[in-house]
Formats: structure tokens, C-alpha cells, sequence
């Protein structure tokens, strides 16, 4: 598999982005997903394949605990681009069972119960919505966080069985910044009062000047254990 990621990452070296998911969506016709949390790299890639018309299904993870922010917005781009994003929800008997046994916020105790909380309300409905897919397209950025910086934009996820490709891995945030307003792109009015990194509504708190790009996610917890499941890596 490492020589077909290889040889993967080397036919797409040099294409731009949209010339990128064009590539894939022939590749993988019919078995390629992009996931979309609406934070501001995902609003990108989301208007590369909505206006280009890239046959790539676009989906997301409805929690029930993102930001009021977060769902508005997500109607917002619906309305936009006259496209509906297909929705994955965590299993409700899973959820009610959690919190029966935990309590609404057990997140906060440990980082066993956090990610435990992130597999039901996350991880598991990743799972069904990858089920049967061949590539995974994501917002991914290098400079996002320490356990990135070793990646390249092109991975086998072991996790998932499936191919990760990163379209912006190596933009900026202030590259992704221009791109959106050049381009009138709807985004989370949230990234201008110092969300740079937006998940669920009790997770995610807003940063200060100066800070690593995920400090406001899972603020109670060390740098190094700021994943949530979804995105594995192996170095």
C-alpha cells in the first residue's frame, strides 16, 4: 500500500487543486466523500467542488453539540450552492446511554471519557459514512497542529481502510483567509473572534493572540492528546 500512495502522491504532484479532485473523482468515481465541519478550510474545499461541478458527495457529522453558528451556517452554504450535504448522526441508544451512565459532560474528566464521547458522536458515524468508499478527502492542513506536521498530503488511513487526500494541506491560514473573501465564500463568523478551530459547542473555546492554532479545542488537555479519532496518522 505504501507504493500505491507513493505512486498516487507522484501522479497528482504538480496539479492544482481543482485539477486534483477532478483527477480523483475519475479515479474513484462513485467511491469518493469529502467530509465538511464548515470550519474555514472545508468552506474551501466545499466551493472548489461545488463550483467546478467535481461529482465528489460532500457529508458531515451532526453531533448534537455543534455551535448555533455551525448549523446555520451549514443551511447557509446549502442555500448557496443549491446542494444539499448529505448528514451522519450518532446513534441516539449510544448517546442515551453515555450520558445515563456519565452525565451530560463526562468529556471533562478524563481523556478516556472524551474520547469516548468523540467515537459515539463522531468516529462511529464516520465509519458508516466511509463504509464502501475508496477515497477520503479532507481540510487537513499541516500547520493545524504538532501531530501534522510529518504528514504529506496524500496517506493511507489503516484505520479506515481508505485514501486520505489533503487539496490545501500546505496553505496557510492566512492563504485560506484570502481565498475566502476573494471568493465570497460563506464561512463561520466564529474564525473572526478567535475560533480559528471550531468542533463541538463544549469543547471548543476561543484562543489568544499568540496561541497554537488547537488551543481552544479540549483547552483541558495536553497538546499532544488533541485528536479525536477521526484523522489517524501513522508516522
Amino acid at each position: 500500500m505504501k507504493e500505491s500512495i507513493q505512486s498516487l502522491w507522484a501522479e497528482l504532484r504538480g496539479k492544482t487543486e481543482v485539477e486534483s479532485l477532478r483527477y480523483l473523482a475519475e479515479k474513484f468515481a462513485g467511491k469518493i466523500v469529502f467530509s465538511t465541519s464548515f470550519g474555514l478550510e472545508d468552506q474551501i474545499i466545499t466551493h472548489l467542488i461545488y463550483s467546478n461541478k467535481i461529482p465528489i458527495q460532500i457529508f458531515s457529522l451532526e453531533t448534537g453539540r455543534l455551535f448555533k453558528e455551525t448549523l446555520a451556517l451549514w443551511q447557509e452554504t446549502e442555500i448557496v450552492y443549491s446542494q444539499k450535504i448529505k448528514t451522519y448522526f450518532p446513534d441516539i441508544q449510544a448517546v442515551d446511554e453515555l450520558v445515563a451512565k456519565k452525565g451530560m459532560y463526562s468529556f471533562y474528566e478524563s481523556v478516556e471519557n472524551r474520547k469516548e464521547c468523540c467515537h459515539i458522536r463522531k468516529v462511529v458515524p464516520l465509519q458508516i459514512a466511509l463504509k464502501g468508499q475508496q477515497c477520503w478527502i479532507t481540510g487537513i492542513r499541516s500547520e493545524q497542529s504538532s501531530n501534522r506536521t510529518d504528514m504529506q498530503n496524500t496517506e493511507w488511513d489503516s484505520a479506515n481502510e481508505i485514501i486520505k487526500f489533503h487539496p490545501i494541506f500546505d496553505w496557510s491560514w492566512e492563504k485560506c483567509r484570502k481565498f475566502v473573501q476573494e471568493n465570497l465564500i460563506p464561512y463561520n463568523l466564529m474564525h473572526d473572534k478567535g475560533f480559528p478551530s471550531i468542533g463541538c459547542e463544549p469543547c471548543t473555546k476561543a484562543i489568544k493572540e499568540g496561541e497554537d492554532f488547537r488551543a481552544g479545542r479540549w483547552w483541558w488537555e495536553q497538546a499532544s492528546q488533541k485528536e479525536c479519532g477521526l484523522h489517524s496518522h501513522e508516522k
